[in-house]
C-alpha cells in the first residue's frame, strides 16, 4: 500500500472525532493484516474505486459505538437500534469523504461508497490479495479500528 494513502485517513479521522464527537484520539502501532475475520462488534466498510482502489474497514465494539452515538446525538442511548447504526454508518462515511477529499489535493482523486454495516464478531471480510494496514486509534470512550486496504489504480 502506498504509504501516502495512511495520513489523510489519520488526519481525518482525528478531526472528525474531534468535530462531530467531542473526542480525541491517539494513534496505536501500526501493522499488516491478512486475516479475514473481524475482531470487532461492528465493522463499517466504505468501497473506494478511481485512482485509488480498495475498502477501508472501521471496527468497534457496540459499547464503544453506542457512546460515541451517544454524544454525537446528546441523547442517551442503551441499544445499538437503527438510529445508533445509522450514525456509525455515516462516522465511517464522513472519515471516509474526507480522507478522499486530502487524497484528491494529493492527486488521487477516487470515489467512495455508501458505507455497509456489518455486526458480529469473527464475521468473515476478505479483502483477498490486499494486504490491511491496521491503524489503531484509542480514544476515552473506547478503541477503534481503521483497516485500509487500498492501491493506486494501473495507470
Amino acid at each position: 500500500m502506498n504509504v501516502q494513502f495512511l495520513n489523510p485517513f489519520i488526519e481525518a479521522a482525528f478531526m472528525v472525532l474531534e468535530t462531530e464527537v467531542g473526542i480525541s484520539a491517539k494513534r496505536g502501532p501500526l501493522s499488516l493484516r491478512r486475516s479475514a475475520a473481524t475482531a470487532d462488534d461492528i465493522t463499517v466498510l466504505v468501497s473506494m474505486v478511481g485512482q485509488v482502489n480498495g475498502v477501508v474497514l472501521y471496527g468497534l465494539s457496540e459499547t464503544t459505538a453506542i457512546a460515541i452515538v451517544s454524544k454525537i446525538l446528546d441523547q442517551p442511548f442503551d441499544e445499538f437500534d437503527s438510529l445508533a447504526q445509522s450514525g456509525i454508518g455515516e462516522l465511517g462515511n464522513v472519515i471516509t469523504g474526507q480522507a478522499g477529499k486530502r487524497l484528491a489535493e494529493a492527486g488521487f482523486d477516487s470515489k467512495i461508497s455508501p458505507p455497509t454495516m456489518v455486526m458480529g464478531k469473527g464475521t468473515l471480510i476478505s479483502t483477498l490479495d490486499f494486504e490491511r494496514l491496521h491503524v489503531p486509534l484509542e480514544t476515552e470512550i473506547g478503541p477503534i479500528q481503521i483497516h485500509l486496504a487500498l492501491r493506486e489504480a494501473n495507470k
